[in-house]
């Protein structure tokens, strides 16, 4: 497996971990059972990524090939049940960190693996974007709440600016992994100023 296969794996399964965990614990705040629990995790973790190799041609998705892909996302869900006592009783604020560090890593690696399949710049930024907020929007209506990437905090603009920012370093010259870790923390960062400082995007009406 050449290195970047390597950086490739290595950001989805952390991002699979975190997303996973993220919509466990969603699943916990709203009472739902050790099953429906482990099923918001994997629909949150996975959704996004499948969508993303269907569209690329990618099948079956490495989801269902690779089995550390369920088995990270099964893991986390049972951690976040098992500690559910404590979540429970816990603020939103950790999960936020948790859901921007899982849009940023998997918004950069839907945008790499588009890249790797020579997709067009825009279309690959596109991909990550929608690799970042697919699975939490199946989450969200799933549970019936208005999915994330619909309401106007900067959610989905995070991910495609992230997305955008490995894509344009990539096709720049720079290092995958340099790029790859510009993209991450621009993301990340960006997503938890929104949190922190209320900013939203211009509503209709």
């Amino acid at each position: 497996m050449r290195v970047r296969d390597h950086l490739l794996l290595f950001l989805d399964l952390i991002g699979t971990a975190l997303f996973a965990a993220e919509g466990a614990t969603t699943g916990v705040h709203v009472r739902l059972d050790l099953l429906g629990v482990l099923v918001v995790a994997f629909l949150t973790a996975l959704g996004g990524g499948i969508v993303r190799d269907l569209l690329l041609g990618a099948t079956p998705p490495n989801a269902m090939r690779d089995w550390r892909y369920v088995a990270t996302a099964l893991v986390a869900g049972l951690i976040v049940f098992t500690l559910r006592t404590s979540i429970a009783a816990s603020g939103e604020g950790w999960v936020q960190v948790l859901d921007a560090a899982g849009l940023s890593l998997f918004a950069v690696a839907g945008a790499t693996k588009a890249i790797e399949y020579g997709i067009h710049p825009l279309m690959a930024t596109m991909l990550g974007g929608l690799t970042a907020v697919g699975g939490g929007t199946l989450r969200d209506v799933l549970i019936n709440q208005i999915p994330n990437v619909l309401k106007a905090d900067v959610y989905a603009a995070a991910a495609l600016l992230g997305a955008a920012v490995t894509v344009t370093l990539r096709k720049s010259g720079i290092k995958p992994p340099m790029a790859d870790l510009a993209g991450i923390v621009c993301c990340f960062v960006t997503r938890m100023a929104a949190v922190h400082f209320h900013w939203n995007l211009p509503i209709a009406g």
